[in-house]
């Protein structure tokens, strides 16, 4: 078979590089070697797909040059896809933080992109790997599952390592190798933080004990939104954010209470209920369970008219900075991204393409570009898909 653009991978930022390509008349085929596209928009946002963000800005993006991103962020915004969204008559909302979501089904999303894909002529084949690519004089062969594909331009956008229950392989690391590309050093990213030893033991039965708002720091980078403890460690948006940024040996914090200050409110409780044990009145602060095992293995208890006003803030004080030792990731396993990968040297900010093979291109999650929960990651598909499409 012989197409202008062939397009590996038929997820998010396949799919739109596949739709704006095809929109200027190029021949296309995406392929996928899932059975079916758009698995991972599917699952996202518990199924509702998170699809971007309105507060979308290159500071919420991770990537050894910070620069790369904003050429394709600026050219193809939130408000572009939104008008695509809204074209469709999918009904969408806020939910927090900028963050949209489908009323319904992530599987509208898909829908729309499938129909738009058929609308511009983009044909679509599933359950097909990819086993050789070569470049030639005219572009690229490549041996698939399903034949040989002649094209002039390829577009890799095969994603990342994460989840790899979904499919995810390392495809499209090992195509940058092989035509000179530079790939920097991948690891999970959004993903619950794991803990082992005695920190484990302490803390492992409360699996299931929530905290609504805690900020997670690390350095000088913090996250403020919910926290939850699990059967391994600890997970939540502000643990998943902290993750891509955490790395083994680092000083994780977290802030309990961050919307309150938690000497000035024992203080007060204190002249309110005198004989009330700490641990009791902190449960009223924090969820119980979380609350008598911090008393029982850190703060101690005792009536709170026994504590002086010095003792209640310094007990604030570390409610406040809460040291918790991290062991490690869940790994890819249950990230929802992959940092690293393709490093962004070795292409164009402006058009994705290669600077060492003309007519190769990389986008999406397999560049070293990762965003923030909330949206983001899928903003950098659609704009990253757009760069490409319209000049492969």
């Amino acid at each position: 078979m012989k197409v202008d653009v062939l397009v590996i991978g038929a997820g998010a930022a396949g799919l739109m590089c596949a739709i704006t390509a095809g929109q200027r008349g190029r021949r296309v085929l995406a392929l996928d070697h899932a059975n079916k596209p758009g698995k991972k928009i599917l699952m996202s946002g518990g199924g509702r797909c998170n699809f971007t963000n309105l507060g979308v800005t290159p500071a919420q993006y991770i990537s050894a040059n910070p620069h790369f991103c904003k050429s394709a962020l600026a050219r193809y915004t939130p408000a572009d896809f939104i008008a695509l969204v809204e074209k469709h008559r999918i009904a969408y909302h806020e939910k927090e933080l900028g963050q949209l979501f489908c009323d319904e089904s992530s599987k509208l999303i898909v829908r729309m992109l499938l129909d738009e894909c058929a609308t511009a002529g983009v044909r679509i084949e599933t359950s097909c790997a990819v086993e050789r690519v070569r470049k030639t004089d005219e572009g690229f062969t490549v041996l698939t599952a399903n034949g040989e594909v002649h094209a002039e331009s390829l577009v890799v956008a095969s994603g990342g390592l994460s989840i790899p229950s979904m499919g995810a392989t390392g495809l499209g690391y090992e195509l940058a190798r092989q035509f000179g590309h530079n790939v920097l050093p991948t690891r999970a990213g959004l993903v619950p933080l794991t803990l082992s030893g005695k920190h484990l033991e302490h803390y492992q039965d409360l699996a299931g004990v929530a905290l609504p708002v805690a900020e997670a720091r690390v350095g000088k980078r913090s996250f403020c939104a919910g926290l939850l403890f699990t059967h391994r460690g600890i997970s939540g948006p502000s643990i998943l954010q902290i993750s891509s940024y955490w790395q083994p040996g680092d000083e994780l914090r977290i802030d309990l209470s961050p919307q309150q200050d938690i000497g000035d409110w024992l203080i007060a409780q204190r002249a309110a209920r005198p004989a009330a044990e700490l641990r009791n009145v902190l449960g009223d602060l924090l969820p119980r369970r979380l609350a008598q095992r911090l008393c029982e293995l850190w703060l101690g208890s005792r009536p709170m008219r026994q504590y002086r006003d010095a003792d209640l803030n310094d007990t604030g004080a570390r409610l406040h900075d809460w040291p918790i030792v991290a062991s490690g990731t869940e790994g890819y396993r249950t990230a929802e991204v992959t940092l690293g990968g393709v490093d962004t040297d070795g292409l164009s900010s402006s058009t994705m393409q290669s600077k060492h093979v003309p007519g190769l291109y990389f986008i999406g999650e397999v560049v070293d570009v990762t965003g923030w929960l909330g949206g983001y990651n899928f903003q950098w598909a659609w704009a990253s898909g757009r760069a490409a499409g319209e000049v492969a």
